[in-house]
Order: structure tokens, then sequence, then C-alpha cells
């Protein structure tokens, strides 16, 4: 009979946000595989668990996540944890799951803390639609072209980043988005937890001159309606409306449609954008 995989989240500040069914699933497995072990065992000794620790992070998860099915495969049960947070989400897991459901191999996904959806309800920004991205690329055309996909968007934006280059993403993010609003959460959960909403300008300022310690969670405003609506109305006045029809049947418009399409944009009446359309 096979095991079973578990992946069970830690705090990620508090250790009281731990929950009683993960002190149990990890008190229970016969493996706990750990993203850092050094700091898995300070968690494992605060609660006296004494179990069988291996790394599992992300430059050894495909190799040691075969070493993990074999283990199931024996019998034995194992439970993945990252240094904090639920595994898979910025962190290793998601490997090991495609592993198990490919092989068919039994696991269970345990509910816990994450700094996302923490970030997102202190930000006071719109919880009911939202995007979350994790740490942007460190290469500047690969970031750059996360945030072109992203700029136009108007769920609420969530990134991960590192104290180190906290400076830089702020800037990068008002360089691409503008001087949107933004939540800018430290250290959740734990002693020093700050949650800042400013703009991106003030929150340049804020950090200009300062010491940067702790983990970020960054919440930004997505775009508005308002301002979604102004760019394209600068982008029909950057083309003749003979061009904007031509634009909509290109994409695959009948003559009509388009001429209802380009009205709509440009709030005028169809029967004056009707006659643009005679001859095409």
């Amino acid at each position: 009979m096979y095991g079973k995989l578990y992946l069970v989240p830690t705090p990620i500040g508090n250790l009281q946000d731990i929950t009683l069914r993960a002190l149990d699933t990890l008190r229970n497995v016969d493996i706990i595989a750990a993203e850092d072990t050094r700091q898995t065992l300070k968690l494992l000794n605060h609660f006296d668990i004494k179990k069988s620790l291996i790394s599992y992070h992300k430059y050894n998860e495909y190799e040691k996540g075969d070493y993990i099915i074999e283990k199931l495969k024996q019998g034995l049960n194992i439970a993945i944890v990252s240094d904090a947070g639920t595994p898979g989400i910025s962190d290793p897991g998601s490997v090991i799951v495609s592993k198990c459901i490919s092989q068919g191999m039994e696991f269970e996904v345990l509910t816990g803390a994450t700094a996302i959806t923490t970030a997102l309800v202190y930000s006071g920004m719109d919880t009911t639609k939202f995007i979350f991205r994790g740490f942007l690329p460190r290469d500047n055309k690969e970031r750059s072209a996360v945030i072109d996909s992203l700029k136009n968007r108007m769920e609420t934006l969530i990134f991960y980043e590192a104290p180190h280059r906290i400076k830089n993403t702020l800037k990068f993010l008002r360089e691409n988005l503008g001087n949107r609003n933004i939540a800018v959460c430290r250290e959740l959960t734990k002693l020093h937890e700050e949650v800042l909403r400013m703009s991106l300008d003030d929150a340049l300022d804020y950090f200009a001159d300062r010491d940067i310690k702790g983990e970020f969670v960054l919440v930004v405003k997505g775009k508005s309606e308002e301002e979604i609506n102004k760019d394209e109305e600068a982008l029909w006045d950057k083309i003749t409306i003979d061009e904007h029809i031509k634009m909509y049947i290109k994409k695959g418009l009948s003559k009509k449609e388009a001429v209802k399409k380009v009205a709509k944009d440009r709030n005028l009446p169809k029967s004056e954008i009707y006659k643009y359309s005679i001859g095409m």
C-alpha cells in the first residue's frame, strides 16, 4: 500500500498561526521534506516534534521528487514544508504535485498561513478580483514583459519582494504603472509588522534613505475604468476614423459591427461613422 504526501503550510512569522491539523500531520508522517532543514528544525523543536528531515528546495526538487515518489511507493507518509507559507506558492511544491498526479499517487493539501491574502485584506483594495505574480523576474526584458501584461488590468496586483530589491522594484513599478496607490506590507504577522498605504511616489520617498530589512508583499491598485477609457480615447485620437474602422474589420468584424464599435469608442452617432465606411 502506497504512502501519502501532505503539503503542509507553516507560519509566515507568528508561530501561533500554525494549525492543529498541521501539527498533527507533522507528528504522524514518517519523513518531512523541508525547503531549509535548519529553519524547519527550529519550528519542530518549538513544538517538540522529532522527525527525520530531508532537504527539498528549488535546486533539487526534480531529483528529490523522484526520491520522494519512491519512498511513497514503499508505504511511507511524507510532509512537504517550505520556510514559511504554503508549499507550491513561490516555493517548492508544484513539481512533486505534478509527479504525484502523473503517477496516480495520493496527496493532500492542508490549509494555512499565506502572505497573499493577509496582505490583500490589509491593503483595503478590491479583494473580489486580484492577480498574484510572486517575485518579478530579475532579467529586465522578462520583468518588462510581465509588467506589460499587467499594466492595463483592473485587478488588484500582488507581488513578493526581498529587502535588497525593494527600492528598485518600487521605482520600476512607478515607471511602468504610474503613480498608483500601493500597500507595502513588511514582516507580516511578525513583531515588527508594518503596513504602509500610500502612493508609489510616497513609497519611493519613504524608503529612499532607510536601511531596509524584512520580507515584503506589495499590493498595487489595478487600473481604473476611467484610466482605461482615457487611454483608449488617446489612442483613437492618433488614428483616423477610416483607420479605426479598418482596424476592426481586420480583426474579423463585419463592416456593420466595426461601425458600431467605432461609434461606441469615439462616443459618436453610428450614422456619422457609417459615412466613412462607404466603399470599404
